[in-house]
């Protein structure tokens, strides 16, 4: 069940994501007064994992602690039972950027309940814009993610970083249901824990609450690095995963993480497999066809790629990619369609 209030609870600009269940019960959403009065909607630790957003608002509500926002703040905290426990989501947990809209396959969750009310009660207070603060566990870039190739969402991806991926899938995430009413933007802040993150994401949000207005005019091509995400790269639960070189189905390259935002030729080494000659990941492109032998391909003992390719998200952690995905693959797009 949703909480909502309209003050920060006491001890919030002091607390660690693992202790937010001492001072919050539940997933709570937190309405700011400031002198403009169409919200900006932030929303943090839908993965249990990823503490920056929470150390971002720390740091700009205690900006702003003796003085008024420049614009009113709704600020979601996501899955605080899962920041406990120091996991992305407990196992009896849907993933809480996956149950922001519901699939007709997909059963009715309270989660996805929970969510609807958010976005039911933002609509209602005519949401300006909003940003999902989240962190990945390899090594990544800062960039922004987008669901819209729209010049309003482009330049609010930029004020945080020319690189911007656009993509349509995964279903179910934050920024795709509020896309429907504002600009949106999903910040990926590289890893939990690095001062960088927390510093880029708070002057961002810092800056956002600032703006009177997004502009409309097109980004200049020069400030813009904008990639589509084109597939999604899994591993199927039979196949035994290893990256520390024990025994396993699939062993990826100790290194692994250093592939993301690279352009990648053929025949890239990406792990040892001994999965009796099938291919031990799965691929699906944006209209879920299964598109693993078109990017993948066994040379002897190795798992490659068969055509240039750019990941991102690569990790060499196993429990992440048990819970998401291995990575997504991406394409360059030269100007915006």
């Amino acid at each position: 069940m949703l909480i909502e209030r309209n003050d920060l609870p006491e001890r919030f600009f002091d607390v660690e994501a693992h202790d937010l269940y001492r001072i919050l019960p539940g997933p709570t959403l937190i309405h700011l007064p400031g002198r403009r009065s169409e919200p900006l909607f932030v929303s943090i630790l839908l993965h249990g994992n990823e503490d920056t957003g929470l150390k971002a608002m720390q740091t700009v509500l205690q900006k702003y602690r003796a003085q008024m926002l420049p614009r009113s703040l709704s600020l979601f905290i996501g899955n605080i039972a899962a920041a406990r426990n120091g996991l992305r989501r407990l196992d009896n947990q849907p993933d809480y950027n996956r149950v922001w809209s519901r699939q007709e396959t997909e059963p009715e969750l309270p989660e996805h309940q929970l969510m609807q009310t958010v976005i039911g009660n933002m609509a209602a207070r005519n949401v300006f814009a909003s940003i999902d603060i989240h962190n990945n566990t390899g090594l990544n870039p800062h960039y922004g993610c987008v669901n819209r190739l729209d010049d309003a969402f482009l330049h609010l991806a930029t004020l945080f970083s020319r690189i911007v991926v656009y993509f349509t899938h995964p279903k179910g995430v934050q920024s795709e249901a509020f896309a429907a009413l504002c600009p949106a933007v999903t910040l990926e802040c590289g890893k939990p824990g690095g001062a960088g993150g927390v510093e880029h994401a708070a002057s961002f949000v810092d800056a956002v609450l600032h703006l009177s207005a997004l502009p409309s005019h097109p980004v200049a091509n020069h400030d813009l690095d904008l990639f589509h995400t084109v597939a999604v790269v899994k591993i199927p639960e039979h196949i035994s995963l290893s990256v520390d070189n024990t025994a396993a189905e699939l062993n990826l390259k100790a290194d692994i993480d250093y592939y993301n935002f690279r352009e990648l030729p053929p025949g890239t080494g990406l792990a040892m497999t001994s999965s009796n000659g099938t291919l031990p990941v799965q691929a699906w492109d944006e209209a879920g066809n299964d598109v693993t032998s078109h990017y993948f391909e066994r040379q002897d003992n190795a798992l490659v790629n068969r055509r240039t390719v750019m990941p991102a998200m690569l990790t060499r952690d196993a429990g992440v990619i048990r819970q998401d995905c291995l990575c997504y693959l991406m394409e360059r797009l030269s100007k915006k369609h």
